[in-house]
């Protein structure tokens, strides 16, 4: 079963406390920490996304920088997020109506106050998810495949990436669903996610892996946005990727080849990032060197609008 992994204190009383799973591989894939249920298949959600991308480069993509690292992200919804969207599609003939994700309003807190003001509603574009779905229609136009049925799990385009996702996992899919996107997604185990993620962060030079990593890595705005705990991380971890997920999913490959994926079992983001920071000092990461890394090792608890309390993970974290 999941295990607690984090702990809510107010003051000096323990008001709640979080389980989940935790998995972290040193570089050769040996296991550093291993925590609930890691061999036990989950839906990884947004944290698919760079393995997806991947998939689309196998299959005739032609995107690379800020473009590719918008096809692997979950953004805030930001002007520049939105104009980056526009440029893949029209970059391929189409428009903003070709887009079939779910309509949403942008999570970024800024990005949704503006658009919100201007008398915006929930829009495909607008959805966090659609430089993902705007890549893949731009993979369909590559091949000659049909873009308006595109989602459909027996689509060319979702054949190609749960191949790719397979492969990189080095396991079979144990489900598949659909994602609050709409999009097919493919549930996977957490050493399988770890293993995934640590061959894209170690991808050798001119491979598709190296593009995806080094795109998330150079452009780590458009992978989250501003004042995005995976942005913070993965500018505060050179040569690292990162991917956050729904459902309290996240994760993270080191350059040499270490890695962290993890889920907070009851779906919550708040301990996602505190979890994640205490994952990577048991693989030997001075998260204190970092002021970025060690704001993240905690997370506030507020009292009339004050911090009165903190998010920390548990002690079975701790080396």
């Amino acid at each position: 079963m999941h295990e607690v992994v984090a702990e809510v204190w107010r003051g000096d009383f323990l008001e709640s406390v979080h389980h989940g799973t935790v998995h972290a591989a040193g570089p050769q894939g040996q296991t550093v920490l291993s925590v609930g249920e890691p061999d036990r298949p989950m839906f990884p959600r947004s944290a698919n996304k760079p393995l997806q991308a991947l998939g689309m480069l196998r299959a005739g993509l032609d995107l690379d920088g800020e473009l590719l690292a918008l096809a692997c992200a979950s953004h805030s919804g930001e002007a520049f997020h939105l104009d980056g969207v526009r440029r893949i599609l029209t970059g391929v003939g189409l428009d903003t109506g070709a887009l079939r994700c779910t309509a949403g309003l942008p999570i970024g807190e800024a990005a949704l106050r503006a658009h919100l003001a201007d008398g915006g509603v929930p829009t495909p574009l607008t959805m966090n998810c659609s430089g993902k779905h705007a890549a893949m229609l731009a993979t369909c136009v590559a091949n000659g495949w049909d873009p308006a049925t595109y989602l459909d799990p027996r689509h060319p385009l979702q054949r190609a990436l749960h191949e790719t996702v397979e492969d990189l996992a080095g396991e079979k899919i144990a489900a598949t669903g659909v994602d609050g996107c709409g999009a097919p997604l493919f549930a996977i185990g957490y050493q399988g996610l770890a293993r995934a993620f640590a061959r894209v962060a170690t991808g050798p030079a001119g491979s598709a892996e190296r593009r995806v990593a080094r795109a998330m890595r150079e452009h780590a705005a458009y992978v989250g946005g501003t004042g995005r705990d995976v942005t913070r991380l993965l500018r505060a971890l050179p040569g690292s990727v990162a991917k956050d997920g729904a459902e309290g999913v996240y994760a993270l490959a080191l350059p040499d080849g270490s890695s962290v994926a993890l889920k907070i079992a009851d779906g919550s983001a708040r301990a996602r990032p505190v979890v994640m920071i205490a994952a990577l000092r048991r693989l030997g990461v001075d998260t204190d060197a970092d002021e970025a890394l060690a704001e993240l090792a905690t997370a506030p608890v507020l009292g009339h609008g004050r911090p009165v309390g903190a998010v920390r993970p548990a002690q079975i974290l701790h080396a």
